[in-house]
């Protein structure tokens, strides 16, 4: 049955789509090890290797180390181990993360951003001023966020900001949120960054979109300092962040 490494290649490719297009897959479309689809098969486990990385190119399946492999697009990577970076991340740590990388996300919408961007960031930071609860007011400033960050072209950038802003979306964050926002009024001042933000994306100013972004996040993370300093006085260390 086996002929040349080439040939098994391409009936194990052959095989594996019509295992794939008749749906014999295990309910959590996990598919065989390779060992057990070489048997399957009757080609050698080479064979199947090359036959599973032609169809993850194609965005037919998706591998991940020590799992193994699966049907379908690989997932985004945030579920599976969002759980974990919350438990171990706090909010001082997030902010120290945000103070880095979303004043770069500023200058380089500040270069990149389109007409109907600059549009929608308005739009969504006139939805802040039009929520009524705070719950609603963070989604929306949540949306403005990332707006910024899409507008700034950077896909690997991107992706880190999503992984900051799914922490952000935490119950334990959010209720840190609200008390911040209870120790100060700083709606109306936030909603006056958030116009300077835009209004430097829209007058093409990274640098001036940059600091103002800088000088949001260092407001919020002044309020976040002094409400968890509140809720736990013994603790010291918050002291330090900057």
């Amino acid at each position: 049955m086996e002929t040349t490494g080439h040939d098994n290649a391409n009936y194990a490719l052959d095989r594996l789509r019509e295992l794939l297009g008749k749906g014999q897959i295990d309910a959590d479309g996990k598919l065989p090890t390779e060992r057990a689809l070489s048997e399957m098969l009757g080609t050698g486990r080479r064979a199947v290797r090359r036959a599973l990385e032609v169809l993850e190119s194609e965005g037919l399946i998706w591998r991940k180390q020590g799992a193994g492999t699966f049907v379908g697009e690989r997932p985004d990577g945030l579920g599976g181990d969002f759980g974990a970076i919350v438990a171990v991340t706090d909010p001082m740590e997030i902010m120290e993360v945000r103070l880095r990388i979303e004043p770069q996300l500023a200058q380089l919408a500040a270069l990149r951003a389109k007409p109907k961007e600059i549009e929608r960031m308005r739009a969504l930071a006139a939805k802040i001023i039009d929520s009524e609860d705070a719950d609603t007011r963070e989604l929306w400033d949540g949306a403005l966020h990332r707006q910024i960050a899409q507008s700034a072209g950077n896909q690997l950038f991107l992706t880190i900001f999503d992984v900051v802003n799914r922490v952000r979306q935490d119950e334990a964050w959010q209720a840190l949120r609200e008390r911040a926002r209870a120790a100060g009024n700083t709606v109306n001042i936030s909603l006056a960054q958030h116009i300077a933000i835009i209004d430097a994306i829209a007058e093409r100013d990274p640098s001036r979109a940059g600091e103002a972004m800088r000088q949001h996040l260092l407001m919020l993370q002044e309020r976040l300092i002094r409400a968890t300093s509140l809720e736990h006085p013994e603790d010291t260390g918050l002291s330090h962040a900057s």
